[in-house]
């Protein structure tokens, strides 16, 4: 069962600029291909346009959210380009968004009413 009943976020995927590494969560190892490769694609491209630690993590209530850190040494994070590319990506992105916080919403939080 999922992190989010204890208010800790649950992670959907990361991607690292630093270390140059993507991470996708096996718990939702369930999602269709395609949306795992556009999380991947988007995420990675983010990361290497930007910089940083790009995290879309879940809350407590099972909204989707996106995460952004940099190292405080990191002279060439783009901070203004990071919140243009947010920006951005949650306008492209929003039927996707809203499409993983209901399947989150139901398969890990149990509401069914929204079915």
């Amino acid at each position: 069962m999922s992190n989010s009943i204890n208010n800790t976020p649950v992670v959907l995927c990361a991607s690292n600029a630093y270390e140059e590494k993507y991470y996708f969560n096996e718990e939702f190892a369930e999602l269709p291909q395609s949306i795992k490769e556009e999380l991947q694609i988007m995420c990675v491209l983010y990361t290497a346009d930007v910089g940083g630690i790009l995290i879309l993590q879940y809350d407590n209530e099972g909204t989707l959210f996106m995460n952004v850190t940099s190292n405080s040494d990191d002279f060439l994070f783009d901070e203004i380009g990071s919140v243009l590319k947010i920006k951005q990506i949650q306008a492209e992105k929003r039927e996707l968004f809203k499409m993983l916080e209901l399947y989150y919403r139901v398969k890990f939080l149990g509401d069914e009413s929204l079915i």
